[in-house]
């Protein structure tokens, strides 16, 4: 079971930025699509972005043009650039793995960032 690590989140302010980063425990990223889930308590968990073994990537419509997923294959590590950020944003984020490709189940996930924004 691969084992997922995240950092990088913390408190900032509305218009702000943050990059998470997310450790991976073996070098999944060259075999699996690798996304970033986000939960507010009491609500589900929401896909917001992803990104396949040929660097394609798909996002949630509202951090489109704010958020940009990235990886290094060769550090094991994903990350998340987030930029000009707003309170809606504000969730415990998650990194997560994928069986193989995107349209498959999540294998493994991380224990989540928090990232609160205030305004």
């Amino acid at each position: 079971q691969v084992q997922l690590v995240e950092s990088g989140g913390g408190s900032v302010q509305t218009g702000g930025s943050l990059r998470l980063s997310c450790l991976a425990s073996g070098d999944i990223m060259k075999t699996s699509c690798m996304g970033w889930w986000s939960q507010v308590p009491g609500r589900g968990m929401v896909r917001v972005a992803r990104i396949d073994t040929q660097n394609i990537t798909t996002y949630l419509d509202s951090v489109k043009g704010r958020f940009t997923i990235s990886k290094d294959n060769a550090k094991n590590t994903l990350y998340l650039q987030m930029n000009r950020l707003q309170p809606e944003d504000t969730a415990v984020y998650f990194c997560a793995a994928y069986a193989v490709g995107c349209g498959c189940a999540v294998r493994s996930r991380g224990g989540g960032t928090q990232v609160p924004v205030s305004s």
